[in-house]
């Protein structure tokens, strides 16, 4: 099932793409997930980020397979900081060099507490698509990365859930202005999904709609405003976002 969030004349809702118009979801995460029997036309409907997480965590020393050496790392952002495609990404007057990052996002779907490790991924919702927007300035200067990750709207996510997609594998596209800027597959992250959510999941308390970060297998892709910056993942997908700059002195919620 395709799972989207979006909104329409009559506010907002889940639904699923049903191949020429969405049909209203009373709740994704429910077990037996059920439709209401709202039907709603693409024209009259705005892909919004997928879903509205209490937690985001992403997974840092998984770039690569030299990354297995390393400890497994992982680290928050702001729930706030999410946005969806076609959203403004946000460059602060007061950011340094910022880029872009290409990632297979898990959308939790129910409680992940007490749950044994091997039975963990049947936690998991679906798959979508993210772009771990990073200051990487602000990440030399702040050990816990909350400049460098939470800025506002630096976590784009979408455009929908995929709920029945092959993980193993899946090819990551970013570009800059239509250019490609990055190519890599999920199979070479350091560590499987298996593993990134065993261990997210030993750390914190996770819940539906909640998001993790898998990591970024190919390289970064610097952003400058005026941009439009698109993530692709082969099966879930193309992410697009304008880049534009932004009076951080403001402080404009996102």
């Amino acid at each position: 099932m395709r799972v989207c969030r979006i909104a329409h004349a009559g506010g907002t809702s889940y639904a699923s793409w049903e191949g020429e118009e969405f049909a209203e979801l009373a709740d994704p995460f429910a077990p037996r997930p059920r439709h209401t029997g709202a039907r709603i036309s693409p024209a009259a409907a705005r892909l919004l980020a997928p879903v509205e997480p209490r937690t985001v965590v992403g997974m840092a020393h998984n770039t690569g397979a030299a990354d297995s050496a390393l400890p497994p790392a992982a680290f928050l952002k702001a729930a706030r900081s999410v946005v969806g495609p076609g959203a403004a990404v946000r460059l602060p007057d007061d950011a340094g060099r910022t880029v872009a990052e290409g990632e297979l996002a898990l959308v939790i779907g129910r409680e992940t507490t007490d749950v044994r490790p091997a039975d963990l991924l049947s936690c998991v919702l679906g798959l979508t698509v993210a772009n771990d927007v990073t200051d990487r300035s602000a990440q030399h200067d702040d050990p816990l990365w909350t400049a460098a990750k939470s800025r506002h709207t630096f976590t784009p996510v979408g455009p929908w859930i995929e709920t029945g997609l092959d993980r193993a594998d899946l090819q990551i596209t970013v570009t800059v202005n239509g250019v490609e800027a990055s190519r890599a597959s999920t199979a070479g992250l350091a560590r499987d999904l298996g593993e990134i959510l065993a261990y997210v999941a030993r750390l914190m308390p996770l819940g539906p709609g909640d998001l993790v970060l898998t990591g970024a297998p190919g390289p970064e892709a610097p952003l400058r405003a005026g941009d439009a910056v698109g993530v692709r993942i082969d099966g879930l997908g193309e992410l697009g976002n304008p880049v534009e700059a932004w009076h951080a002195r403001q402080g404009a919620a996102a």
